[in-house]
């Protein structure tokens, strides 16, 4: 993108410079829209709950701008010729009923003949251009807040083999297909310095952009990092991802470990999530009323994994 024609208007209130997660263009004085795309392979077999995560995944990308969703259109790659319409139908469903409990409607969409299954959501959303939340904006003395755990990468890949426990297995499921909206309504209620969503670079490769952006460094603690149940064990097993490998080299040179790591323990901070939680930087002074009122709310994973630290030279990103 470096390397594109600069495309200036002071109505873009965010774009691609930080790698946020959404554009955001502003209307009017008290209106801005969210725009944002994503699509996903199947990580499951199950169309309906394909349909779900996919749908899931992203909206979030909405909620992490602090944003409402309002319309969606499907985005499709189908084998029609391998697949019956019924399995179609059956994700679209599955996408249609969180985009309803997202408060937005489906509005339409587009598909293409693909080999393998794809499917996403292009997403408009709206949000005040005084109240967008930017991965930019994280201040020294913040407190770093996870709202969900991650390990869904591994487990989706070690499913596959037949490692994975139908327990563990379905409660990465109804995390991944949970809503970042509940989540997005708490934090909404007082001040958001920085957000963003932790998707497919992994936990690590998404606190580096926020620390980059926000030219400060993130301190994370190891142990307090929520983790899915049976995802530290598919990583000892020998198992990992496609992307695993990728997102360690992409912050390898500003991320540092500072307590001796197994490196298959490392290798969870770059695992890649879909519909990962929401990781905000928000100011100390309240931040423990504020994960209560997350936990009272449903939202029983939360929690605060780390501070922000003023800049300094060095890696930006430490994990203890």
């Amino acid at each position: 993108m470096a390397g594109l024609p600069q495309n200036q208007d002071p109505n873009l209130l965010v774009g691609f410079d930080t790698s946020d997660d959404a554009g955001v263009y502003r209307l009017t004085d008290e209106i801005a829209v969210v725009t944002t795309a994503d699509f996903i392979t199947p990580p499951v077999d199950d169309p309906y709950r394909f349909g779900e995560i996919a749908a899931a995944n992203a909206l979030g990308d909405v909620y992490a701008m602090g944003g409402r969703p309002v319309a969606c259109l499907n985005l499709v790659c189908f084998p029609s010729r391998k697949l019956p319409a019924e399995v179609l139908q059956q994700i679209v469903a599955g996408a249609l009923g969180k985009i309803t409990e997202a408060g937005a409607v489906l509005a339409g969409g587009h598909s293409v003949e693909d080999d393998e299954p794809k499917f996403g959501l292009a997403v408009t959303g709206v949000v005040h251009p005084k109240r967008v939340w930017r991965n930019s904006g994280a201040q020294p003395g913040d407190v770093l807040v996870l709202t969900k755990p991650i390990g869904s990468g591994v487990l989706f890949n070690a499913n596959l083999k037949g490692w994975v426990s139908d327990r563990d297995l379905e409660a990465c499921l109804q995390i991944v297909s949970t809503l970042n909206r509940g989540a997005a309504e708490v934090l909404a209620a007082d001040t958001v310095n920085a957000a963003t969503d932790v998707t497919g670079f992994g936990l690590a490769g998404h606190a580096f952009e926020m620390a980059k952006a926000s030219r400060a460094c993130l301190e994370i603690d190891i142990g307090a990092v929520p983790v899915m149940n049976g995802a530290l064990k598919m990583y000892r097993k020998g198992m990992s991802t496609g992307s695993n490998d990728l997102n360690r080299r992409l912050v390898a040179a500003d991320t540092v470990f500072s307590r001796k790591l197994p490196p298959w323990h490392e290798q969870i901070f770059y695992d890649p999530q879909t519909s990962g939680g929401l990781l905000v930087s928000i100011p100390e002074a309240g931040a423990r009323e504020r994960i209560d009122a997350l936990h009272a709310a449903g939202i029983v994973h939360a929690a605060p994994i780390g501070r922000v630290i003023g800049r300094r030279e060095g890696p930006y990103l430490s994990f203890l």
